[in-house]
């Protein structure tokens, strides 16, 4: 689902019914990049109304043992995230990045989910993921990627800030801030979301006017 909604998110769609006839949300190809195509192709209808961005003011934290996300008052929207797993290829695998719409359908959306040969292995014996593949996954081996080529040079990373706009996307509008992440994931995202929207106060709800980011506007998908 949050790859879905990262597409709503980066797309600054408010209305939009979602019906789903299976227990899951499809794979597509492990990223973003279906849904958004979709969207737009769609047709996309835009509001004269304004949504207000929540403009962190003060900031604030989870942490869950060495595991933590936390959100700075920023005046543009940004991320640092690390991963840490034990791989040579992800050990601190790390970004800095300042984001738009624009961008985030160019440098995020199109970032794979991926996993690790053996647990995909351990799963299929148990009938379970039998949909995984190269195709909708960029799968790691002991010391590599099975992939013949990534989309991007740190696109694990890349993936989770992917996943972290589609959770945050359930607060129902922007949430303008510096995100710092460190072996977060969607528990952590869906918390600091909560978190937020329980500190939000008229003062940290604004007309955001950076010139990085424009005013979000009510927008509808044409079905």
């Amino acid at each position: 689902m949050e790859h879905l909604l990262a597409a709503v998110y980066a797309l600054g769609l408010t209305d939009l019914i979602l019906e789903i006839d299976a227990v899951e949300v499809p794979i597509m190809d492990g990223s973003s990049l279906p849904f958004l195509q979709a969207l737009e192709s769609a047709g996309i209808i835009e509001y004269p109304e304004i949504v207000e961005p929540i403009y962190i003011q003060s900031p604030l934290w989870v942490v869950d043992g060495d595991k933590y996300l936390v959100l700075l008052p920023s005046d543009e929207l940004k991320v640092t995230y690390t991963i840490d797993f034990n791989h040579p290829l992800l050990k601190g695998q790390s970004i800095t990045v300042s984001l738009d719409r624009e961008k985030i359908k160019q440098e995020i959306l199109p970032a794979r989910t991926f996993g690790f040969l053996k647990d995909v292995e351990a799963l299929q014996a148990r009938g379970l993921a039998m949909g995984g593949s190269l195709d909708n996954a960029i799968v790691l081996t002991q010391d590599g990627y099975l992939n013949q080529q990534l989309r991007f040079e740190n696109e694990c990373v890349r993936h989770k800030i992917l996943d972290l706009f589609g959770d945050i996307s359930i607060a129902g509008r922007p949430i303008i801030g510096h995100y710092l992440a460190s072996k977060a994931g969607h528990a952590l995202d869906i918390s600091m979301a909560k978190l937020v929207m329980s500190n939000v106060t008229g003062d940290e709800i604004s007309k955001y006017k950076s010139r990085r980011i424009p005013l979000f506007k009510r927008k509808a998908v044409v079905v």
